[in-house]
């Protein structure tokens, strides 16, 4: 006997060692995440609406989500709106969490399973889809208000083309039965019904899908629409240019080379004086034409330009002196202002040293100015007005574009027009800068202003006594500074005074010792240089092209 009990134990102790495991583990199977079944009941009403009731059998936890938005074509997708959803669990974004204790009963319903097709309607719903868990076993039950014509079912993934377990129908053709076994998570197991033409009248809820590639087709519709736009936009901007940019026309006797003398006195055309000269040309201030008037104030007898000494490695300067009892109250506007921007209460001040209140005064000379030309009568607005009024509108269209681009190529695929809009508004910006327009009086001043460029660009001296050339010459000079030729007019000064011999300076430019009039030239040309630079430095002007 105790043998026989040892021969026993010998053959059970194996035998639990390989059914521990099993039997340990078989609480956790019995816990584990799964839907054991679930009965499926579906029917489509008239209004195309489809009831949907669940009882589903499950273990762990489990949650399903929702199929609610599926590829239709290149263009849409295709949308199923679940509503009304009740029973033993919630439903929040798409995701229902069952809270039955392992058996649940739910139902909702079901907007957009239905599609016209060539026969009839086509009832398609995801009956199993989206759990978290397996699904072991799976049966729908479908009724509708019409006969069924044909019926299919697939199961497993989105797309896959397998077909379910069975499928089937009764004898009257009223009622549909699908089972599946089988799913993994996330599976699905589609349905498939047709039903009789107008059984609901109801059509599939398309959404436009926005792809790039689409929102800016181009097609014969699109780009005949978007040649027809731009032309129209373009053409708008050029007859807007045509009507309102345009100076007023001048008869062709007012063009040729003018000469600015009279009665054996320097007379300018039209009095333009040379800081003037150029918001006339290009209908902007630049930093040239402050240093012109610079040079002018100083030939006029306003202000004396002082070079200063210098060692060989030094920068040259030169100090700016007020010529006592100069007419100051005859001087323009603009250049009252910058006669005080230099001097700001001073005698005389290094040119190195403008700065500071300098800077800051320099932009009521760039206002005075565009304000002086309206005064003259050349423009009839300030061109820097007109300019921002333009540009700022372009910016607009512009931006109005984009806006329209986004929208046309959110919701359509005439994505293309908005490009039009977009392109117009930047043509209208840029554009804007040539809106500026002279009216005749300025027009006029501008032909015998490029008369008088032509006839200092020709270099011709002429028949003037030796006693008024300094003088005359001297006058010149600044107008040559804004037509960038103070080279050829700076050597013709150096080259003579009254009695036809060298001196040593000029009644409004001094050198320094050892200096005389063999030098002006290179002094001018590095004194514009400089000045020119200091006015830059205060970012209030435009330096010129």
């Amino acid at each position: 006997m105790v043998d026989l009990a040892r021969r026993l134990l010998a053959a059970a102790v194996p035998a639990l060692l390989v059914a521990a495991p099993v039997l340990l583990s078989t609480p956790a199977l019995a816990g584990a995440d799964a839907v054991e079944s679930t009965q499926i009941t579906m029917e489509l009403r008239r209004d195309g609406v489809l009831h949907v009731k669940e009882q589903i059998s499950y273990t762990g936890q489990v949650r399903r989500t929702l199929i609610t938005r599926v590829r239709h074509d290149d263009a849409n997708d295709r949308l199923y709106r679940v509503t009304g959803f009740k029973g033993d669990g919630t439903l929040a974004d798409g995701v229902i969490t069952l809270g039955g204790g392992g058996r649940a009963a739910i139902e909702y319903d079901v907007t957009g399973a239905v599609t016209p097709v060539g026969g009839g309607e086509e009832l398609r719903w995801f009956a199993v889809n989206g759990w978290s868990a397996p699904v072991r076993g799976a049966v729908v039950r479908l009724t509708g208000p019409s006969i069924v014509q044909n019926l299919s079912c697939f199961a497993g993934d989105l797309t896959a083309a397998t077909g379910c377990t069975a499928a089937s129908m009764d004898e009257s053709g009223t009622r549909a039965e699908f089972e599946q076994q089988g799913l993994g998570p996330s599976q699905a197991f589609t349905v498939v019904v047709g039903f009789p033409p107008g059984t609901s009248g109801a059509k599939p809820i398309l959404e436009r899908r926005f792809e790039l590639a689409s929102a800016f087709t181009l097609s014969p519709v699109t780009g005949g629409a978007l040649a027809a736009l731009l032309v129209l936009l373009l053409g708008g901007v050029a007859l807007l240019y045509w009507t309102r940019g345009r100076d007023a026309r001048v008869i062709d006797s007012e063009a040729g080379a003018v000469t600015p003398i009279e009665n054996g006195r320097f007379s300018p055309p039209d009095g333009v004086r040379p800081g003037q000269i150029g918001t006339l040309l290009d209908e902007q201030a630049d930093v040239i034409d402050v240093t012109a008037t610079v040079v002018d104030l100083a030939v006029r007898g306003f202000l004396r330009i002082d070079e200063q000494p210098r060692g060989a490695y030094d920068a040259p300067d030169w100090l700016l002196v007020k010529v006592p009892g100069a007419p100051v109250d005859s001087l323009l506007d603009y250049e009252r202002a910058l006669y005080n921007a230099i001097f700001d209460g001073e005698e005389s001040v290094l040119l190195s040293h403008l700065h500071g209140s300098f800077a800051a005064r320099l932009g009521k000379v760039r206002d005075a100015l565009y304000r002086d030309v309206v005064t003259q009568g050349w423009f009839a607005r300030r061109p820097d007005s007109v300019r921002t009024r333009w540009t700022t509108l372009g910016v607009i269209v512009a931006g109005l574009g984009v806006l329209a681009t986004v929208a046309l190529a959110w919701f359509t695929t005439y994505g293309l027009l908005g490009l039009a809009v977009i392109i117009a508004g930047a043509a209208l910006s840029v554009g804007g800068q040539y809106m500026p327009a002279r009216t005749s009086k300025g027009a006029s001043a501008l032909a015998h202003t490029l008369g008088f460029r032509e006839y200092l660009a020709s270099g011709a001296v002429g028949e003037v006594p030796a006693a008024q050339r300094i003088e005359l010459f001297s006058r010149y000079l600044p107008y040559a500074v804004v037509f960038d030729n103070v080279d050829r007019w700076a050597r013709v000064v150096s080259s003579m005074n009254g009695d036809g011999t060298r001196a040593d300076n000029l009644y409004w430019y001094h050198g320094p010792a050892e200096w005389d009039l063999s030098k002006f030239a290179d002094s001018m040309r590095t004194f514009t240089l400089t000045t020119s630079g200091a006015i830059s430095a205060s970012r209030q002007f435009r330096r010129a092209l």
